[in-house]
C-alpha cells in the first residue's frame, strides 16, 4: 500500500487510496480501540490498524479516517459499528490441536480433580474461540477420554468477533486447520464436503459446544454470564493486550471464578508479575495457571 504524504492547511494528512488519514487520527482511533476491545496497537502495529480500519471505513462511505473515529465515539450507531470495526481487527490464525498438552493436561490432570471435588456441573469456556478450532479441540479430547459419560460438563465458547462466530457456528474448515490434528481424529468427528478440499464438523461433536455467544474480554458485564467457569482457555488474547489491560481481565476472572479453578493461556503468553491471583503449576506435563 502506497502512503503518500501532503501538507494541508498546518497539517499532515495521508492519502491512503480513496482514504484520507489527518495526523494524528491513526493515534486517536489506537487509544478508542485499546479502551473499547483492549487491543492495544504500538507504533510499530499502526500500519495494521490503519489498512484494517481504512478498508472498512470506506465501506461507511468516508473519505477520511478522522470521520470514521468520529462515528465510533459519538455516533448513536457507534456499538453497532463496533462490531464491524472487530471484525475488521480479528486476526483469525488458529487451528485444531494447538498446543495439545493443555488438552492432556485437562483430560488428565484437571478434570479427576474437579470431578472428585464438584457436585454440580463442570463449566469449560474458551474465550475467545475465534472461528471454533479450540472449543472443538477441547469438545474431541473429552470425547476421547470419555469425559462427557462420566462427569456433567458444559462447555461455551465466545469470541469478539461476530464474523468469527458465524464461520464456527458453521462449522465447516479448510486443510490448514487441520494441520496438527492426527488423521484419525479429523476422520472421526468431520466429514469431508464433496468436490472442495474442506471439511465439516458432525453434529454431534458441534452439539458439544453449548453455546456460541459474542463477549469482549475487557467488559466485566460481557464475561458475567460465564466468568465463573471452573476452567478457562484464554489463550493468544493476551499477547495483543498492555500489561495493565491483562492485569485487568485476569483479576476479574479470579474475582468470579471458583476454588480450585484453572486458567490456559499460551506458551508465548505469562501472567508472572502481573498478578499473585493464580500459581503457574506443572498438572500432567502442562504449565496451568492456578486459582488455589
Amino acid at each position: 500500500m502506497t502512503v503518500v504524504a501532503a501538507g494541508v492547511r498546518g497539517r499532515t494528512p495521508y492519502d491512503v487510496g480513496r482514504m484520507r488519514v489527518p495526523e494524528r487520527s491513526l493515534h486517536l482511533l489506537r487509544d478508542l480501540v485499546h479502551v473499547h476491545t483492549g487491543l492495544f496497537y504500538g507504533e510499530e502495529r499502526l500500519m495494521f490498524l490503519q489498512d484494517r480500519l481504512c478498508g472498512r471505513a470506506l465501506e461507511c462511505g468516508f473519505d477520511s479516517l478522522l470521520d470514521y473515529y468520529y462515528l465510533l465515539k459519538y455516533d448513536d450507531a457507534a456499538e453497532q459499528e463496533w462490531m464491524h470495526a472487530i471484525d475488521a481487527l480479528a486476526v483469525q490464525e488458529t487451528y485444531f490441536w494447538r498446543e495439545s498438552d493443555q488438552l492432556r493436561a485437562l483430560t488428565d490432570g484437571i478434570l479427576p480433580l474437579l470431578a472428585a471435588r464438584r457436585a454440580g456441573p463442570i463449566r469449560i469456556w474458551s474465550l475467545p474461540c475465534a472461528s471454533g478450532e479450540e472449543p472443538l479441540s477441547i469438545a474431541m479430547a473429552l470425547t476421547e477420554a470419555g469425559w462427557f459419560s462420566r462427569a456433567a460438563i458444559e462447555l461455551h465458547a465466545s469470541d469478539a468477533s461476530e464474523a468469527a462466530l458465524r464461520r464456527a457456528r458453521a462449522g465447516r474448515y479448510g486443510p490448514r486447520a487441520f494441520r496438527q490434528l492426527p488423521e484419525a481424529l479429523r476422520d472421526r468427528y468431520f466429514e469431508p464436503v464433496e468436490g472442495s478440499k474442506d471439511w465439516t464438523v458432525r453434529p454431534e461433536l458441534h452439539a458439544r459446544v453449548r453455546s456460541w455467544t459474542r463477549v469482549n474480554a475487557v467488559r466485566s458485564a460481557e464475561r458475567a454470564p460465564h466468568a465463573g467457569s471452573d476452567v478457562i482457555f484464554c489463550r493468544n488474547l493476551f499477547i495483543y493486550f498492555d500489561h495493565p489491560t491483562v492485569a485487568r481481565v485476569v483479576d476479574g476472572f479470579a474475582d468470579t471464578m471458583p476454588s480450585p479453578a484453572f486458567l490456559c493461556v499460551a506458551a508465548a503468553e505469562s501472567l508472572m508479575r502481573l498478578t499473585t491471583r493464580f500459581e503457574l503449576q506443572d498438572i500432567a506435563g502442562a504449565y496451568i495457571y492456578v486459582k488455589p
